[in-house]
């Protein structure tokens, strides 16, 4: 069965700790979504997500995106 826009997805924020990325992770939480925030924290900061941390829909993962990964998800914001 197809998710339609409406139903809650698992969506990937790469450069999730970044301020945009950060912003939006806790915007797509209040919609209900699951996300996983992914980020090297070359620039992006820990302290952007962590009144995110103790939400059971948010996965922190610490990655550069230079080495592959592979996750299942229905949609990605690429902000890296």
């Amino acid at each position: 069965m197809a998710l339609n826009w409406y139903d809650t997805q698992r969506i990937l924020v790469t450069g999730g700790a970044g301020f945009l990325g950060s912003h939006l992770c806790e915007r797509l939480l209040e919609e209900g979504d699951h996300v996983i925030c992914l980020d090297n924290y070359f620039t992006g900061q820990k302290q952007n997500i962590f009144h995110l941390m103790n939400n059971r829909r948010f996965e922190v993962i610490r990655h550069d995106l230079v080495n592959p990964i592979f996750l299942e998800v229905d949609l990605i914001y690429n902000l890296a």
